[in-house]
């Protein structure tokens, strides 16, 4: 009877003792979550107000026509980001349109046809793709991929749409260099696939299997399976997991800086030289000052806008297709 009447003093201590400490345990964990939140936040806000300042007087030098004009004189401080922001555009829609089909191939064929002794070592070299660093990209785009490229597709192809309308402007190339617009959108994309393959794989394979099979139990193929079962199931996820591919296209600095010839110029050939954004800042930026320094900063901003405006309309998409 003592011994029981102990176990229950006991007891009772020590449950007295988690009754007091857990409510400040809790509100630690509380305050230590956010906390971390608001450093992002803090960060994140610090970076912004830090762009806007060092770009404010460009932005108020030149206005709006920093952003509409074309003319990047060094010589002269006249600075216009219009051939920046078209090639930062253009080569990250290039490496969306090879990436994104290529991508969900992969995590199809993982997937739905793969044969178990193939699928890990698959799905790790494509995982293991990430891991290379961007500027190993570029020295092989730039050392391997170009002259190959400009052999074999800039002549034949420049010799075949020669003098044709609206096909021989996209298509001709006036110095077949292998470096250009095309070039570092196709780099890009292959930069692209192991983040957007390995997250749609990842969605695909937590998809009931249940629901897999009703569909074949009723007579369909493995392409209506995937086209009507699959697909409509991970469709918010693979949209963004395609985002997080752009954002990465968009944001590229050396990889592209190799490959995509750096010439501040608008042509209508996709096969001619041209820059981006984030090619120009770390082109120029070490030995920029004064006005230069700021229309780089300026550049910044705009870039961080271009992101957030492709983040917004990623959340409006989303938010569709959860409601369709």
């Amino acid at each position: 009877m003592v011994a029981l009447s102990q176990e229950r003093v006991v007891s009772r201590m020590t449950s007295s003792v988690r009754r007091s400490t857990q409510p400040n345990f809790d509100r630690l964990f509380r305050w230590a979550s956010l906390g971390s939140a608001l450093l992002v936040l803090l960060v994140l806000a610090g970076i912004i107000g830090a762009m806007i300042y060092g770009g404010w007087p460009a932005f108020r030098e030149f206005g709006f026509g920093f952003i509409t004009s074309s003319v990047w004189n060094v010589n002269e401080d006249q600075y216009g980001a219009w051939v920046a922001i078209v090639g930062t555009l253009s080569t990250a829609l290039i490496a969306l349109v090879i990436g994104v089909p290529l991508s969900l191939g992969i995590a199809i064929f993982l997937t739905q046809f793969c044969p178990p002794w193939l699928k890990r070592p698959v799905a790790t070299v494509i995982e293991l793709l990430a891991a290379v660093p961007s500027i190993i990209y570029g020295m092989w785009g730039l050392f391997v991929f170009a002259p190959l490229f400009a052999q074999y597709i800039q002549v034949p192809v420049s010799s075949v749409v020669e003098g044709m309308p609206i096909v021989g402007t996209i298509l001709y190339a006036r110095t077949p260099s292998g470096v250009g617009v095309l070039t570092a959108g196709i780099i890009l994309s292959f930069m692209i696939i192991p983040f957007i393959a390995s997250i749609t794989r990842d969605i695909l394979d937590q998809i009931p299997s249940v629901l897999r099979e009703s569909a074949y139990g009723i007579g369909c193929t493995t392409w209506e399976v995937v086209r009507n079962v699959l697909l409509p199931q991970a469709g918010v996820s693979i949209i963004g997991a395609i985002m997080l591919g752009l954002g990465r296209a968009l944001g590229e600095t050396m990889a592209v800086t190799f490959v995509i010839g750096n010439a501040n110029r608008l042509s209508g050939s996709i096969f001619d030289p041209g820059s981006t954004i984030a090619s120009r800042i770390a082109n120029e930026f070490n030995e920029a000052i004064g006005l230069q320094l700021n229309a780089l900063m300026a550049l910044g901003c705009i870039l961080f806008l271009v992101t957030f405006v492709v983040l917004v309309l990623a959340r409006l998409l989303i938010s569709r297709v959860k409601t369709a």
